[in-house]
C-alpha cells in the first residue's frame, strides 16, 4: 500500500512512503476477539479479512464488519491467523491453520510456542490487560508481550503490534510465564481481595465507594514508590491487638485464613 505525500523540501515533488498492510484472520469470538478486532479495524495498516467462531451467536458482533466463518475449510488466506481463545482451545483451533504458510500466534500469557504446530511460523502476541465485556479499552497504551519462532516472525509480529500499541516488547516463554504470574498477582487476586472488601461493607451497611480515595492511592503512589516501600498497614507495623480484633469480626474461617496468611506474609516480608 502507498500514500503520496508533499515533501517539503522540495517545492513540487513528492515522495512515496510505503505503508505495510497486515492482512489478519482473527480465531475467536470472545472479549480479548472483541478487544483486538476493534483496535486493529481502527488502524490504517491492518485489514481483518475474517473471523472465525464456534457459534453463529458469537460471530454476531462481527458479522456486519468484516466476513466471517464456522467452517475451519472456508478460512481465507492471511498474512498472519491471531488465536484469540481459551488456553485449552489453542491447540485444536491451531490445527485448522497447520498448512497454511503463514505465521500462527496465540494471545495466552500461559502457553509456549510449542502448543503451535510444528514446523510453522509460530509467535506469541500477547497483550498484558484485563479485558471484560462492555469495557472500551485504549489499546496505544496496553504492552504487547510478543515472542516468534524466529527473528523474521518476530520483526512481522512487533510490526503488527505497533500499529495498535506504542508498547511492544519482546520476552521469550519463560519470561512471558513469569510476567502473567506477576500480573495474576497485579489483576486477580487483587480484584479478589476487592470483592471480599465489598462483602465486608455490605455485610456492615457501608457503601463500597467509601474505599475508592484509598484504592486510588495505593495505586497511583507506586509511581514514585516501590511496593516495598509502600506498604503501610497493621502487618506493616506488627500492631497485633488490631489484627486480633480484625480476625473476631471475620465471619467466614476461609477468610479467617486468607488474612492470617497474607498478615504473616507481609511480617516475614519486613523481618517483623
Amino acid at each position: 500500500m502507498n500514500r503520496i505525500v508533499n515533501n517539503s523540501k522540495r517545492p513540487g515533488a513528492i515522495k512515496i512512503v510505503f505503508l505495510v498492510m497486515h492482512k489478519v484472520v482473527l480465531l475467536g469470538t470472545g472479549n480479548l476477539a472483541h478487544h483486538l478486532f476493534d483496535a486493529f479495524t481502527k488502524s490504517n495498516s491492518v485489514s481483518v479479512v475474517q473471523v472465525f467462531g464456534r457459534s453463529a451467536e458469537g460471530l454476531a458482533y462481527f458479522e456486519d464488519r468484516t466476513k466471517v466463518t464456522r467452517k475451519p475449510d472456508d478460512l481465507l488466506v492471511a498474512d498472519i491467523y491471531i488465536i484469540a481463545v481459551s488456553d485449552d482451545a489453542i491447540h485444536t483451533v491451531s490445527q485448522y491453520i497447520k498448512n497454511k504458510k503463514s505465521i500462527i500466534a496465540h494471545c495466552s500469557g500461559g502457553m509456549g510456542l510449542k502448543t503451535l504446530p510444528e514446523g510453522s511460523d509460530r509467535g506469541v502476541f500477547y497483550p498484558l490487560q484485563s479485558f471484560s465485556k462492555g469495557r472500551k479499552i485504549d489499546f496505544s497504551e496496553v504492552p504487547l508481550c510478543i515472542e516468534g519462532s524466529s527473528e523474521i516472525v518476530l520483526e512481522k509480529l512487533i510490526s503488527l503490534g505497533r500499529t495498535i500499541s506504542q508498547i511492544c516488547v519482546p520476552i521469550n516463554s519463560k519470561q512471558r510465564l513469569a510476567m502473567h504470574l506477576a500480573a495474576v498477582y497485579t489483576n486477580n487476586f487483587t480484584n479478589h481481595l476487592l470483592f471480599k472488601a465489598s462483602q465486608i461493607c455490605e455485610e456492615n451497611d457501608l457503601p463500597f465507594s467509601l474505599l475508592m480515595p484509598l484504592l486510588k492511592e495505593t495505586v497511583s503512589k507506586l509511581v514514585k514508590l516501590s511496593p516495598y516501600d509502600a506498604q503501610t498497614g497493621p502487618a506493616r507495623r506488627n500492631d497485633r491487638k488490631t489484627q486480633e480484633k480484625h480476625m473476631k469480626i471475620i465471619s467466614s474461617k476461609q477468610d479467617q485464613e486468607i488474612y492470617a496468611l497474607l498478615s504473616e506474609a507481609i511480617q516475614t516480608t519486613y523481618g517483623d
